[in-house]
């Protein structure tokens, strides 16, 4: 009785406390019963006091619910409390704590949140189909001398096809894992899906899911082992979208969804395993000729790997037929259709076009490219000589006599600076009148310049209508639109953002551009992130033209959080977060068509992929409306400084708390020297403007 009685005095980050024994051990197994029994080493202060180097606030909260079974939540932070109660050990604590956060925390999603598409299966490598029935063979030859052992061979891998199931049972049989279970809505009959979350699911999801497929003992040679590139085919590398089609590209295979009226989105279409990892993906989900006959049924799929390009055929009824296997003959950095026809584009100076009437592929050399843009059947090019290209799609693209794509130079810079952005903008009057257009670019010298080419300028090529000089920094972004012009440069993609005045539909100077806004859409990238990672990460802008145009912020590279700003201003829209806490590794914005349904409209989506491989879709049509009308998001901007520390702190790999994140994250190579310059802005309190 004496014992637990005695008073324990207690010193908690300079600030004195007094309790007794009883208090501090009525809870079992915690941080105070290893201290007071000598399990863990202790200090003590000048006073003989034991000394806990912790917050001394929230340990008041704690000390107050260890002496009245109650606490109080009104002035202190939740998140904070739970890491204090998880370090002294107080599992009541934790628990209920953990309830409080799950009522307040939207698990199926705010009210953005649109729907959840599971991973399709992946294809079997064909190196894990030549190891699994190696092992099966053996492991018959070994229980042959085993009378009464019975050992079923595996069945050899039937060639890829819309019923998936049963390679995903051959795999799932070998791996033992659950067996595949259906999409959990209707429509996605055609695949299987594998749940790959786990009970103690972290952000680091991809390692998570690897720990899981790994063999048991961490050998080779079982389980998963023999495929190459199981793992990493797990997370979504890139999203693209047309029309009310979706494409997801993973490393070694890509997947296609389909929404209807009537079933919503859905698989429709696996690839088989390919063999190079993917860098860039594109789809045309309109009518597509083929031969003499438009075929509205038939889509086209293009992948880049590498040099390579593959371009596939998908029908109606989910069937693939290779169209062809083309070279550019260099790394092929963006990948497009412009009406029926793959184009693939390199800045080395490269572009190859494939011809949907003749199937022909045609590569050929342009100049050194550095930007480029895509207005109707045009196609532009910029060229770090300072000139302007243009190729029309919508005329026969190659010339018969001599094989060769119609480059036409449209303008040339006056300054010779690369053109390191461009953007063209067709005005409502461009389909009644071709050379009617409206170009804004941006130089590597920092310099934004707006030409213009009207009826009265006809004869004369595009004039130079503004100039803007107010980058420091190469520009890497530009966006005219009707009512603004959106600018961003290489440092930390800072934007600026001008209003534009228009008399009659033609942009005008009276009384001219004026200033709108400048912040910085900070993205903090790893130094080993894979080609596709910048593709399938771009922060924007996106939007139609005549419509209010977003930015994305994925503050830094591991993370379940998005920001969405709008470009006009930089405030705020939204922030989404993924409702199974999984890192978000690619993201996209995607305007759907409206249904057949009366009065039903266009309605724009934040689609984001995960490192499971699943992808989440986000209503961003509605959080527009909630943001117009004043109704969310409280916060302005970009991420506090609060929450900024927050994105930041996985990132720190030590717990050293002399070392600065900034000094952890340069030595350690996990960010950009860059970025550790901003998070060394932000430690010293520098204004970082994000």
């Amino acid at each position: 009785m004496a014992a637990s009685s005695e008073i324990i005095n207690l010193n908690v980050g300079g600030t004195r406390f007094s309790t007794s024994r009883q208090t501090l051990t009525w809870v079992q197994d915690t941080f105070f019963t290893a201290m007071l029994s000598g399990r863990i080493s202790s200090m003590r202060d000048e006073t003989g006091a034991i000394f806990i180097d912790r917050d001394p606030k929230l340990f008041g909260v704690i000390l107050n619910y260890l002496r009245t079974r109650d606490i109080d939540l009104s002035s202190v932070d939740l998140d904070a409390l739970r890491h204090e109660a998880e370090f002294y050990g107080l599992q009541p604590l934790v628990g209920r704590l953990a309830l409080c956060q799950d009522l307040t925390a939207p698990t199926c999603g705010s009210v953005l949140f649109h729907g959840l598409l599971q991973p399709a299966v992946p294809p079997p490598s064909p190196h894990f189909a030549e190891s699994a029935l190696a092992e099966g063979a053996a492991a018959a030859a070994a229980a042959a001398a085993r009378p009464g052992s019975i050992v079923r061979l595996p069945e050899t891998p039937r060639s890829h096809s819309r019923q998936s199931s049963a390679d995903l049972r051959f795999v799932a049989g070998l791996a033992a894992r659950p067996a595949p279970v259906p999409m959990g809505r209707p429509g996605h009959s055609r695949g299987g899906s594998l749940d790959l979350r786990h009970p103690s699911h972290s952000r680091s999801s991809s390692a998570d899911l690897s720990r899981l497929l790994a063999p048991p003992g961490g050998g080779g040679g079982g389980g998963l082992a023999g495929l190459a590139g199981w793992h990493e085919a797990a997370g979504v590398r890139i999203i693209r979208g047309h029309h009310n089609w979706l494409v997801a590209a993973y490393a070694h295979h890509v997947s296609c969804y389909r929404m209807k009226d009537s079933t919503g989105w859905h698989l429709f279409y696996t690839s088989p395993y390919i063999t190079s990892a993917i860098d860039r993906v594109a789809i045309n989900a309109k009518v597509v000729p083929t031969g003499s006959v438009a075929d509205a049924s038939t889509k086209m799929l293009g992948i880049s790997c590498g040099a390579s390009v593959h371009l596939w055929r998908i029908s109606e009824d989910g069937s693939k037929s290779d169209v062809g296997q083309f070279s550019l003959g260099v790394p092929v950095e963006h990948l497009f259709f412009i009406g029926p026809q793959l184009v693939a584009l390199s800045s080395a100076g490269r572009i190859g076009v494939w011809h949907a009437m003749t199937h022909h592929w045609q590569a050929q050399e342009i100049g050194s490219v550095s930007s480029f843009d895509r207005a109707g059947s045009f196609l532009l090019l910029g060229g770090t000589n300072g000139c302007i290209y243009y190729i029309d799609m919508q005329k026969f693209p190659l010339r018969m006599k001599d094989n060769d794509l119609l480059v036409t130079e449209l303008y040339h810079d006056a300054s010779n600076d690369p053109i390191t952005a461009i953007s063209v903008y067709l005005t409502p009057k461009t389909s009644l009148c071709g050379n009617w257009i409206e170009i804004a670019y941006g130089t590597s010298s920092g310099t934004v310049r707006v030409i213009v080419q009207h009826p009265e300028t006809v004869g004369h090529g595009p004039q130079l209508f503004q100039t803007f000089a107010v980058h420091r920094s190469p520009v890497t972004k530009v966006s005219l639109s009707e009512k603004f012009l959106i600018s961003a440069c290489s440092e930390y993609h800072h934007v600026r953002t001008w209003s534009v005045t228009r008399f009659r539909g033609m942009i005008s100077t009276q009384p001219g551009s004026q200033p709108l806004a400048s912040f910085k859409i900070v993205s903090l990238e790893s130094v080993d992130h894979q080609p596709a990672h910048a593709v399938g990460n771009d922060p924007g802008p996106y939007g139609e033209q005549d419509d209010e145009q977003v930015f994305v912020q994925k503050v830094v590279p591991d993370t379940d959080l998005l920001l969405v700003r709008r470009a006009s201003d930089g405030e705020r829209v939204c922030q989404v977060r993924s409702v199974d806490g999984s890192t978000i590794t690619a993201f996209c914005i995607h305007e759907c068509e409206g249904s057949s349904r009366m009065a039903s409209r266009p309605r724009r989506y934040l689609i984001t992929g995960h490192s499971t491989g699943a992808l989440q879709m986000w209503d961003l049509t509605t959080a527009l409306e909630q943001r117009q009308q004043g109704r969310a998001p409280t916060e302005d901007g970009g991420p506090t400084a609060r929450e900024l520390l927050r994105l930041l702190e996985p990132q720190e790999l030590s717990a050293t708390p002399c070392v600065t994140p900034s000094l952890l994250a340069a030595s350690s190579g996990r960010l950009k020297p860059e970025n550790a310059r901003l998070m060394a802005q932000t430690e010293r309190g520098y204004d970082t403007d994000v």
